[in-house]
């Protein structure tokens, strides 16, 4: 009887691991960890190693720790899932599969003191090579280096259901966007850009905006400035002192992901069907070779910017976030001269012009015609041309900041009444409700001339840091009212340029275009359009009335 009674505990306690042998978990303080790929893990075997130390349970989620390598036998093959924190397994054909799964602490840059890359749920670190190969990035490994002018990359895919070993390559076909990590900083301020009137131009200018990286805001001590956040106001700054760039401030973020292209709209066949005037997010697409969305107003770029990834707050880029970008590009950190720009014809994402133009800047009233869709004219971004076209002068950087499209940025005036100003009139506005600057101006207009504002458009939207204010003013040539950081009046002295007896221009840096808000024009473009010449660039900025224009596109901005 006794045996009996024994025989059929250790028969009860066999069925059970029958039952539940098909999962394999370790505990720890923190959660259980569930090992195990749908139905077909049943009889896998894992082991945990942390710093080449066998370990009896995971590392917690938040330990710092990343997976350096997972080594299975039998043709297996573990892919480590971050979001979820745990193991899938590929490839398995046979019972008793073993793994074993490698911790090390994450790669993370000292120059960087504390800004490296920040991964939420749905961002894939990846590295490109020069040939536009994109491979899924190990976090433990060096998978970007700001001080050799490599910056960092993420993807979000179109399928994100497919999973990705380190190392294995991603294909064009499931990615969705690109975007690139703008890691916070601060800048020793050399202009504090306080021009009310024009003068000549002092070629000397541009230089190397020394910047130091850092998660710190600066503070009225010896050696840093209050940090303005008003146009006009430069608070306690004064030349030489560093300054926290107000772009991370306002989002308060330890860096930005930014659009590594213009803008995409997903399914258009050629430029015509790329210009769409709605709010649509789920037709965002942010990649290389693509037709830039265009003929957009701005409230609408807007909307669908917000909604495209509100897990990740995403948004459309404000003038300010264009000058961090801008500032690091002319840093050591980055390319440190003109970027050269995208003369595609038909304005695809990512082409590069082969020769750097000098058309636009002449005693005459000449036009660059140095665009087109020919190789010999433009090349893509995976080539040695095209790595010139990004913010790092490879393939690491940021693209289409100068020509492609002009884009539109969330950079507004306010009216007299200190509200952001809708457009020009009627006819010409951003889609957003708010004041006309000259309502009876052009032509055209007809019984609308006497709409003094917009008020069946959208709102704007209540969350201030998702737009730059700028204090009104008549004349686009008072630079006074920029913000520390736009890279808009700290690039003076401002001065003209005629190219005949009716035509002048106001340039900046490298002879870019600069044209400040004024009431007729009170929104900000940036970047210039792909048949400009010299003219169109990183620093380029000009006043527009922000309503649906097939010249304009617009770029969106995480801050996870």
């Amino acid at each position: 009887m006794y045996k009996r009674k024994w025989f059929r505990r250790i028969l009860f306690l066999f069925v059970i691991l029958l039952i539940f042998g098909n999962i394999l978990f370790f505990s720890n303080d923190q959660q259980t960890v569930l090992f195990q790929e749908n139905d077909s893990f049943s009889n896998s075997q894992i082991s945990v190693n942390v710093d080449g130390v066998a370990q009896d349970k995971l590392p917690d989620k938040n330990s710092g720790k990343a997976v350096s390598s997972i080594v299975c036998d039998k043709g297996a093959i573990g892919i480590w899932n971050y979001d979820h924190w745990t193991i899938n397994i590929k490839n398995m054909t046979s019972t008793r599969t073993r793994c074993q799964i490698n911790f090390v602490s994450k790669y993370s840059e000292p120059l960087l003191n504390g800004t490296d890359p920040v991964l939420s749920e749905g961002l894939i670190p990846v590295t490109i090579d020069n040939s536009g190969i994109v491979k899924k990035a190990s976090l433990g490994s060096k998978w970007y280096s700001y001080q050799e002018k490599q910056w960092a990359n993420a993807i979000i895919l179109n399928d994100a259901s497919i999973l990705y070993a380190d190392g294995e390559t991603i294909p064009e076909s499931n990615i969705e966007s690109y975007f690139v990590w703008i890691p916070k900083y601060r800048y020793q301020l050399w202009d504090l850009g306080e021009y009310n009137s024009l003068t000549e131009v002092d070629n000397s200018k541009p230089h190397e905006i020394p910047i130091i990286f850092g998660d710190y805001d600066t503070r009225d001590i010896l050696g840093e400035c209050k940090t303005p956040m008003l146009s006009g106001e430069s608070g306690n700054c004064k030349v030489g002192d560093y300054m926290t760039h107000p772009a991370f401030l306002s989002m308060n973020a330890t860096g930005l992901w930014v659009g590594k292209f213009e803008t995409g709209y997903k399914g258009s066949i050629d430029m015509v069907t790329a210009q769409k005037n709605v709010v649509e997010p789920g037709s965002v697409q942010i990649k290389p070779n693509v037709y830039s969305w265009r003929g957009i107003n701005v409230a609408n770029a807007f909307y669908t910017s917000y909604d495209y990834k509100r897990e990740m707050d995403s948004h459309m880029m404000k003038n300010t976030e264009w000058g961090a970008v801008a500032y690091l590009s002319h840093s050591k950190y980055g390319v440190q001269t003109k970027v050269r720009f995208n003369n595609y014809e038909n304005y695809k994402t990512g082409y590069v012009s082969v020769i750097n133009p000098t058309c636009g800047f002449t005693n005459t009233n000449q036009l660059c015609n140095q665009y087109g869709t020919d190789s010999s004219v433009t090349q893509p971004w995976n080539t040695s041309v095209g790595n010139l076209g990004s913010t790092t002068g490879n393939i690491t950087g940021i693209y289409d900041m100068s020509g492609g499209a002009f884009e539109n940025v969330m950079g507004v005036m306010l009216d007299k009444n200190a509200k952001p100003m809708s457009g020009r009139n009627a006819k010409y506005n951003s889609g957003f409700n708010g004041s006309f600057g000259c309502p009876t101006c052009d032509v055209n207009i007809g019984n609308n001339s006497s709409i003094l504002y917009l008020e069946n458009g959208k709102d704007f939207f209540s969350d201030k840091k998702h737009y730059d204010e700028y204090r009104y003013q008549e004349n686009n040539k008072v630079f006074n009212q920029r913000i520390l950081g736009d890279a808009t009046g700290e690039m003076g002295p401002f001065f003209t340029k005629l190219y005949d007896a009716n035509t002048a221009y106001l340039h900046s840096w490298y002879h870019e275009k600069g044209i400040f808000l004024n009431m007729q024009n009170p929104w900000l473009v940036r970047g210039g359009v792909r048949h400009v010449g010299i003219e169109a660039g990183i620093f380029n900025f000009s006043s527009d009335v922000a309503n649906s224009n097939n010249y304009v596109s617009f770029r969106i901005v995480l801050s996870v």
